[in-house]
Formats: structure tokens, sequence, C-alpha cells
């Protein structure tokens, strides 16, 4: 998801720091795009909203306290964003909760190769598993098949 409007500080020039920061705006936009899910969600999935909101805001949280650590300004969430689909369906709703899982993965995985501490390795590497198992659980209220990729996060 892109956000509608530029938002915030600059992305810190480190590898590392400005990973964890595109990981955070994309916590920000997956924590937006779980709203429009649950609104289109059907009651049996409103456990699964739940505890993928509350992981993602859990993260997040976690994630910011990590750059002011390092006395970085962390990226301000958007007033809105641009879904990448129509959400109109439950199914379409979750294929957005796939998707934005799938596009965490992919910003928790760089977490990971940039990481130049134990800790944010860990944290990126818990992250990126979080994420893979909630797009396998999205996955399978699809109904679609294999549920998860061999290397979640990239192109393989």
């Amino acid at each position: 998801m892109t956000s509608v409007e530029p938002n915030g500080p600059a992305r810190p020039s480190n590898p590392a720091d400005g990973a964890l920061f595109d990981a955070i705006a994309t916590e920000h936009a997956t924590i937006y795009g779980y709203g429009v899910v649950s609104a289109h969600s059907t009651p049996e999935a409103n456990a699964l909203v739940s505890k993928s909101m509350a992981e993602h805001r859990e993260r997040r949280e976690a994630g910011l306290a990590m750059l002011r650590e390092r006395s970085i300004e962390p990226p301000l969430p958007a007033a809105g964003y641009q879904l990448p689909m129509e959400v109109d369906t439950p199914a379409d709703a979750a294929k957005l909760a796939v998707r934005m899982e799938e596009d965490a993965a992919v910003a928790w995985r760089a977490v990971v190769e940039q990481a130049e501490t134990e800790q944010d390795r860990a944290f990126g590497v818990a992250a990126l598993t979080q994420c893979a198992v909630t797009a396998a659980r999205w996955s399978k209220v699809l109904g679609t098949t294999p549920v998860t990729v061999a290397f979640p996060g990239g192109s393989e």
C-alpha cells in the first residue's frame, strides 16, 4: 500500500536503520489496511482479524521503541493509504490480508538482511515468521494451496 501523502521525517541513510524505518512504515499501512479487512470480513474471521491487527500493533510499537533508542525519528502514519486492490467482499478482504502480510514479510526480511546487531536480526526473524504464519492462516481462509511459500518475504 502507498500512503496518500508523503509524511514525516526522512528515512535514515544507514541501511539497517533504513530497513527498520521502512518496516515500521509498512506496519502503519498494514494496521490501516486491517481496518478495511475488518469491515468486510465475515464474523467467523473476526478472531483472525483481531489477532492479526494486535500482532502488527505490538510489532510496530516495539519497532518504534527500537528507533527511538537510537535517537532516530520514526515514520509517522499517513492520514490514508491507497489499497492495492478494491475490497468489496469477504474474499477480497482475505486477499488483501494475504497481500499485506506478504508485503510486511518483504519489509521484515530486509531488516534481517540489513541487520547489524543480533537484536535487530532476531526481531526481524520473529516478525518475518509471524507475517508468514498469518499469511498462511489467511490463505487457508481463502482455500488456496499451498498456504505458504518456502522463503517468505522473497522472490525465490
